[in-house]
């Protein structure tokens, strides 16, 4: 019974394929793939030509991506780092298109090479090579640089990559001058850093920005000692008051010491300050936000005989007899140099300090400040040439740039940027840094904090305006217009600071607004750069297809000299 089941299932099966060729549907019939026309195409999706890769490891590892296709069939794919052979694939699951990824381990600093070499069933052979490198988190940027330690949530020395050691518990605040987080000491805690021989020698400078407090009432700063002589090395500290703080600055000579009384600062007023110790093989000099506080005579030059190591925020093992103990003083930014840096040279300094973001667009979308992580949101280009550099961003349809707003939030703020307006769309977002509406996922339009830099306006004009978010209200600044048809580069800078904002074109202030309050920052966690979207798309202030070259942000309100300074550049 069960095998005429089968024969009559059959004898259905026959009659419906019969059936389809009267139904004028064809059976399915084998195609000559035909002769190979071509070589594979090979197409390098990570790392991209000129890819910088910033990391703290010393090593690390990456994923390289790639896309092989070929007409007809792919015989064997090789990918090669700087020129060694690293994976061979020859087993695909589809034989026409690759999409793969490979990892590679213990990526040196330096330049490298990526190679996908892909031969296809006739022979045929594509090479492709992509050239990127691998870099330190920090290079110097000034010269004579030989110590950087941001305090951004680590104790790590960006120079040389070594970590200080923590004494206690010491931690970070996030009221930092700059970046996401400075030192705050704690009771009975600093760090100690091994210094290298001859790391600092007769000539030297440290700085950084400081934030005092009054509480203890005397501390060590930066103390460096062979022991509690102090006829070797050098201690900077603080004495004074809950209203006031004097800085000092001790220097050992070998046979001697020498003492600088410093400056006085204003506990109070809870501003930060940028504090310059400069020592070469005659003097010692105190500088507050460029400033010369005061002069201290040395009879031989410093002595480092005995030096191993460098306290931060105490005075350490060799310095706290006198109670200059642990600092609760907010430190941020400490550099080292290797020379005594001239008043000109710490003002050039306290200005660069001031950058929290900078995109060049030099053929990447790197932040050259802070290597922030940059996503790229649709197919934005560049221009071929700047205005500034190699390079300037091209916007395009439905693309623009976003990255995380940590670090760039202060009461003070400013932007400047080279800027070549095009009015198609007739309106667009330039820079927003607002909070998501989650009510409205499509036409967000929340302005009660950050703020959204935008323009408005018609195929021959453009204004540039500027909507500032202060909690429980929102200020207007209708800025400037910008005449399309001239076609040529603006310098667009805006400031923001407690009390006002002032959008300047071409080095001219063109409006101010007024601010009840100071803006408010909540809810502001990611920057759109030349797009409203997503977080300002309620009237439209999608992409803008303009030019843009050379974006900097800032902590501060740049006055109109420094604005016509940076247009100078």
């Amino acid at each position: 019974m069960k095998n005429s089941k089968y024969k009559i299932l059959g004898l259905l099966l026959i009659f419906v394929l019969a059936s389809c060729e009267y139904d004028n549907i064809d059976p399915i019939t084998k195609v000559d793939a035909g002769a190979d026309a071509g070589s594979p195409e090979v197409e390098i999706k990570y790392p991209l030509e000129g890819t910088t890769i910033k990391v703290i490891e010393e090593t690390t590892s990456i994923n390289i991506k790639f896309e092989v296709t070929d007409d007809i069939e792919i015989d064997n794919i090789e990918v090669m780092v700087d020129g060694n052979t690293i994976e061979t694939l020859n087993e695909f699951t589809d034989y026409r298109i690759v999409k793969a990824s490979v990892p590679y381990d213990n990526l040196a600093n330096g330049d490298h090479t990526v190679t996908v070499k892909a031969t296809d069933m006739a022979g045929n052979t594509t090479t492709k090579t992509v050239n990127f490198s691998k870099e330190p988190p920090y290079s110097p940027k000034f010269s004579g640089e030989i110590f950087y330690m941001p305090f951004d949530g680590d104790y790590t020395d960006l120079v040389t990559l070594k970590t200080a050691n923590e004494v206690g518990d010491p931690g970070f605040t996030n009221d930092a001058y700059l970046g996401t987080a400075a030192y705050k000491g704690a009771p009975d805690s600093y760090l100690t850093y091994p210094l290298a021989e001859n790391f600092l020698g007769e000539e030297f400078t440290a700085g950084f920005w400081y934030n005092v407090k009054g509480d203890p009432d005397r501390a060590g700063i930066l103390v460096a000692g062979a022991d509690q002589n102090r006829t070797q090395g050098f201690r900077l500290f603080r004495e004074g008051s809950a209203d006031e703080q004097r800085l000092k600055l001790n220097v050992g000579t070998g046979t001697g010491e020498s003492w600088n009384d410093g400056g006085v600062l204003d506990v109070s007023n809870s501003d930060w300050v940028y504090v310059t110790v400069t020592v070469s093989p005659t003097e010692s000099k105190i500088y507050f936000n460029g400033e010369l506080m005061n002069t201290g005579t040395l009879t031989a030059p410093i002595d480092w005989t005995g030096v191993e190591q460098l306290t931060i925020g105490s005075g350490g093992e060799t310095f706290s007899y006198w109670d200059h103990k642990y600092d609760s003083s907010p430190i941020d930014e400490l550099r080292f140099f290797d020379h005594a840096l001239t008043k000109e040279e710490i003002q050039n300094l306290i200005s660069a300090s001031a950058v929290t973001l900078h995109m060049p667009f030099d053929g990447d979308y790197k932040d050259v400040a802070y290597n922030r992580e940059v996503t790229v949101v649709g197919d934005p280009g560049f221009t071929g040439e700047g205005k500034i550099g190699s390079n300037a961003y091209a916007g395009a349809l439905n693309s623009y740039l976003t990255l995380p707003s940590e670090g760039l939030l202060s009461t003070e703020f400013s932007g400047t940027f080279w800027y070549k307006v095009h009015s198609d769309p007739d309106r667009a977002g330039i820079i927003v840094i607002g909070p998501e509406d989650t009510e409205h996922p499509n036409a967000q339009n929340i302005r009660t904090s950050g703020f959204r830099l935008f323009r408005e306006g018609n195929a021959t004009e453009q204004r540039i305006k500027l909507n500032v978010g202060t909690g429980s209200g929102e200020s207007w600044n209708d800025g400037g217009v910008i005449d399309v048809t001239a076609d040529s580069w603006v310098f667009v800078a805006f400031t923001i600071s407690e009390t006002e904002t002032v959008i300047y074109l071409n080095g001219e202030a063109v409006n101010t607004g007024t601010l009840t309050a100071p803006i408010d920052w909540t809810g502001t966690d990611l920057v759109s750069v030349m797009s409203g979207a997503p977080r300002f798309t309620g009237w439209n202030h999608l992409s803008d297809t303009s030019f843009m070259d050379n974006l900097k942000f800032y902590n501060k309100v740049l006055s109109q000299e420094e604005i016509q300074a940076a247009m100078s550049e």
